[in-house]
């Protein structure tokens, strides 16, 4: 059996884990979701076609969460991203966007923007941090559009800081540019920022959200911004393919995460610092030579634990602990950091607000022992 099926399994199986995210349950537990759906929207009305009813209602929903004028519903993230920069390229007359090489669309979508859409990525800094107001005001040519991808998932999941994030959107405009925030999960950095959603979004041109990473949706991903903007989001949209007959189950449990999941982010997240804290407490209990949760105070639910073994060593001890014991520290998958090191992601929801500070101590010395055994085997 493959270790990505045994982690699978050990994960279900698992009475403690730091976080139950849907897109792992069976389709039984994923159809639940909209057991609530009738406390959002009123499911004795007309399924939507092509777009209206409860797509238009989600779509209404966002705007006004982000004190934007209107949104455009896609159903994923990559399309939504490529239609709002090429139409923002259109209306700047200048196809380069600004961004970090790091950032989603430079790394995971196979160059989309200049294969599909017509873009010209322009990269500001390589560097694992969010990219600085000089680095925008010193890039040594135009560009139309500056994409800010918040946080930056590849770096750690970090945010500047609200100053950070303020000049930044400042030095743009001061190159006649526009903004755009690829906040796919946006919702959850507003205890950092310290500022509420609808403010942080106000800095951007437009604004790109996920209803599944933070929120646990089914899928989909919404663009807001002003009206006119998002007319032409909607025809491009159609010319994409994104015009799906019928989208209400997504769009449903869409407003339900928005309705449960959105007001425990805050939560989630000041409970990731505990957890963090904690992990780095237990490594150096355990006598682990040397370990990093990065950042070393999180800056939204999520961060990177990198340790100083081989991957395939972490892997198979990580799963053995969720096998052998209930507990699965280490959900996700580890990938190799150097040579010598491995990194993951750790994600706090409510399933970790049930740990205390000492589980989580004890979980990463009894995951440091079975390392340990494995490197002996």
């Amino acid at each position: 059996m493959s270790r990505y099926r045994r982690r699978l399994i050990a994960h279900r199986a698992a009475d403690r884990v730091l976080s139950r995210p849907g897109a792992l349950g069976t389709i039984r537990e994923r159809l639940a979701v909209l057991d609530a759906a009738g406390d959002v929207y009123d499911l004795d009305g007309s399924a939507d076609i092509y777009g209206n009813g409860v797509v238009e209602a989600l779509e209404e929903r966002t705007a006004a969460l982000l004190g934007m004028e209107a949104a455009a519903f896609f159903p994923t993230g990559t399309m939504a991203q490529q239609v709002a920069l090429r139409c923002w390229a259109a209306r700047t007359g200048n196809p380069a966007v600004a961004l970090h090489a790091l950032s989603h669309p430079e790394v995971h979508e196979r160059n989309a923007f200049s294969q599909v859409s017509g873009l010209r990525p322009v990269r500001l800094t390589g560097e694992a941090r969010q990219p600085t107001a000089d680095e925008v005001e010193g890039l040594p040519e135009p560009f139309g559009t500056l994409m800010l991808e918040l946080p930056l998932r590849e770096a750690g999941f970090v945010l500047p800081s609200w100053e950070e994030l303020t000049a930044l959107t400042e030095a743009a405009r001061e190159r006649d540019a526009v903004v755009h925030f690829d906040g796919a999960r946006l919702w959850e950095s507003v205890t950092h920022l310290g500022r509420p959603v609808d403010e942080i979004a106000s800095l951007a041109d437009s604004v790109y959200v996920s209803y599944y990473k933070s929120l646990d949706a089914y899928g989909g991903a919404a663009i807001a911004g002003p009206r006119t903007l998002v007319e032409d989001l909607k025809t491009w949209r159609h010319r994409y393919g994104g015009q799906l007959f019928q989208q209400f189950p997504t769009a449903l449990s869409a407003l339900v995460g928005l309705e449960r999941e959105l007001p425990r982010l805050p939560e989630y997240v000041r409970h990731a610092r505990v957890v963090a804290a904690a992990l780095g407490e237990g490594f150096a209990r355990a006598g682990v030579p040397w370990a990093r949760v990065h950042p070393e105070v999180p800056h939204t639910q999520e961060f990177q634990v990198w340790l100083p073994y081989d991957v395939d060593v972490v892997a198979e001890a990580a799963v053995r602990q969720g096998e052998e014991t209930g507990t699965l520290l280490f959900s996700r998958a580890w990938d190799r950091g150097g040579p010598g090191l491995a990194v993951t992601e750790v994600e706090v929801r409510a399933a970790g607000l049930e740990w205390t500070a000492e589980d989580v101590r004890r979980a990463a010395a009894d995951f440091v022992e079975r390392v340990r055994a494995v490197v002996g085997a």
